[in-house]
C-alpha cells in the first residue's frame, strides 16, 4: 500500500477558467524513469496539453516534461504523446460523454500518490466569453467583500 503523499507537480488553472467541470478521474501515466526523475524536480507543464482518446486508449498530447538534467541519452522527448491508465469501463464512459457538443477531457493537474505519478482530469464543458465574464466578476466581488471584512475587523 502506497501512502498517499499528494504532492502536487504542476496544475492547469487555465482550465477552469476555460471550462466548467462537471466530473473528476484520477488516472496513472506511463512514463520512462527520466521524466519520472524529472518530474521529482517540478519540471513539468500542462497549460497547453489536452486529451484524446484513440482505439479505446486515453492519450495526453503537449505535456511538457522537461528533459533530466544527467539523463542524457536515457531522455525521451518532452512533448512525446503519454498513454493514460484508467478502467476500460471510465474511457468508454468519458468516450460516450464527448460525444455530446462543447464536451471535452481536459488535464487539471498532476501529482505524486506515494511514488506514482498521477493525472487528474476533468470531463469538462466549454464556457462561453459570457460566463468567463461573470466568474471574473465574482472573484472581483469576493476580493472586495473580503478586503472589507479585513478592514473593519483590524480598525
Amino acid at each position: 500500500m502506497a501512502k498517499t503523499d499528494g504532492k502536487m507537480i504542476a496544475n492547469n488553472k487555465k482550465a477552469f477558467h476555460d471550462y466548467f467541470i462537471l466530473e473528476k478521474y484520477e488516472a496513472g501515466i506511463a512514463l520512462h524513469g527520466t521524466e519520472v526523475k524529472s518530474l521529482r524536480m517540478g519540471k513539468c507543464s500542462i497549460k497547453e496539453s489536452f486529451i484524446r482518446i484513440e482505439n479505446g486508449e486515453m492519450f495526453i498530447y503537449g505535456m511538457h516534461v522537461s528533459p533530466y538534467e544527467k539523463g542524457n541519452i536515457f531522455n525521451k522527448d518532452p512533448l512525446r504523446i503519454r498513454k493514460l491508465l484508467l478502467h476500460k469501463s471510465e474511457i468508454n464512459k468519458m468516450l460516450g460523454k464527448t460525444k455530446e457538443k462543447g464536451m471535452a477531457i481536459v488535464p487539471l493537474k498532476v501529482y505524486f500518490k506515494g511514488s506514482l505519478v498521477k493525472v487528474e482530469i476533468g470531463l469538462a464543458k466549454g464556457k462561453k466569453l459570457y460566463d468567463k465574464r461573470q466568474d471574473i466578476a465574482k472573484k472581483d466581488q469576493k476580493r472586495e467583500a473580503e478586503r472589507d471584512f479585513k478592514v473593519r475587523n483590524l480598525g
